[in-house]
């Protein structure tokens, strides 16, 4: 079943969302060398404790964090843990709030200090896919429209699209119908209509698409343990143009002052 968002509910939505982005830019200023994840999933938990709201992720089916972090070859779901970030790390964090009995879900793959010329064309393919897959996010488009743009787009670049995991509705539960997957057909899939609310993720891998599950039960890797990229979006279904409810825009006033 796929709900239809009202006007006052996708608000909602937007408050939840911007938190994450805010929560994202406040973590954004302690990425270095040095720094452990879980001293970030620390700042990420206090601040969206702070603004009176739930982590989102934290609890989910025994997930232990507030926070998804994933260095370098993992792709998405890494636990917090004592790792020290490297000089040329990059590091994806997946955050997701909850307020007013709405969900707000969104992630950015960070460099730790510079990153390779690779590496670095790598994340910007993977931004650039994730706004080419919004563009597609409008009423009378199907779901195939999203995933095609992502798909066609990341494996003209020599990149490779992850398949076991894909973008979701998102509402008052982080995860509600439909699927959203970054691959597929034009015209293929779930009718996009006006009030669905989504999540668009890619998950852009370096090398080929192929993934292992760790024995940890959450974090997923890529299986030639080449790096892989993700950003998300949390978006409404409009007329004519996507409504984006998260933000990089904090996150990006940040990384633009170092």
């Amino acid at each position: 079943m796929i709900y239809l968002k009202t006007d006052e509910e996708i608000e909602l939505m937007r408050i939840a969302n911007r938190l994450v982005g805010a929560t994202l830019a406040e973590v954004a200023k302690k990425i270095a060398p040095g720094v452990t994840t879980l001293q970030l999933n620390k700042i990420a938990e206090e601040f969206i404790s702070d603004h009176g709201a739930i982590p989102l992720f934290k609890g989910y089916k025994g997930f232990p964090n507030a926070l998804c972090i994933s260095v370098n070859e993992n792709v998405v779901h890494g636990i917090p843990s004592d790792y020290r970030l490297k000089e040329g790390d990059i590091v994806s964090i997946d955050c997701g709030t909850k307020i007013n009995g709405y969900c707000g879900d969104s992630a950015y793959t960070f460099e730790v200090g510079e990153a390779s010329p690779e590496v670095k064309k790598l994340l910007q393919t993977t931004k650039e896919a994730l706004y080419i897959g919004i563009s597609h996010a409008v009423e009378g488009k199907r779901i195939g429209d999203i995933g095609n743009s992502i798909q066609t787009y990341c494996e003209a670049k020599g990149f490779s699209v992850v398949r076991e995991l894909v973008g979701h509705g998102i509402g008052q539960n982080m995860h509600e119908a439909p699927e959203v997957p970054n691959y597929g057909k034009k015209g293929y899939g779930a009718l996009l209509k006006s009030g669905m609310c989504i999540a668009i993720e890619p998950m852009i891998n370096m090398g080929k698409k192929n993934v292992k599950f760790e024995k940890d039960g959450w974090t997923v890797r890529t299986a030639d343990r080449k790096p892989s990229a993700h950003f998300e979006h949390t978006v409404a279904i409009r007329q004519g143009k996507a409504d984006i409810l998260s933000t990089f825009d904090l996150i990006e006033q940040i990384l633009d002052k170092r």
